[in-house]
């Protein structure tokens, strides 16, 4: 009995990582040097609601999702999480908030209180380039 449990713990093991593996999606290479950033607001910013939050990028070009143009892609907000998985097209919801228009700013209802901010760059499929291109997070304090 103890050796079919540990051929089922085997071949979950690899299910699990067959899984992973066919979920894992194809990554678009990132410029050299690029970067990506939040030219406001600043880190620590007490403001007051709603949010206007401008999208800083260097080194690559804004393009609408699903143009799979080379040295492009466009903006997703991440708000009050953690980046997604890097692997996979990134979610969309409240938390992962998707520009896909090619926009560079966007204005946020934010309920009083600290939320934290990041900017990751995707590509045509909204899967993270490689490497990754994700700005400082940032902390805002809405009044």
């Amino acid at each position: 009995m103890l050796a079919s449990l540990g051929l089922l713990a085997a071949h979950h093991e690899t299910h699990d990582a067959h899984s992973h593996a066919a979920h894992a999606a194809p990554r678009t290479p990132s410029a050299a040097g690029a970067q990506v950033y939040i030219i406001s607001p600043a880190d620590g910013a007490e403001v007051s609601g709603p949010v206007t939050v401008r999208f800083g990028l260097r080194g690559m070009g804004v393009a609408p999702a699903g143009y799979p143009g080379e040295g492009t892609g466009h903006h997703h907000l991440i708000v009050d999480v953690d980046l997604p998985a890097l692997d996979a097209s990134i979610p969309t919801d409240d938390n992962h908030r998707h520009y896909g228009g090619g926009q560079t700013e966007t204005t946020l209802e934010l309920a009083p209180g600290p939320h934290t901010l990041q900017l990751l760059f995707a590509d045509h499929n909204h899967v993270p380039h490689d490497p990754p291109l994700a700005s400082q997070r940032i902390t805002v304090h809405v009044k």
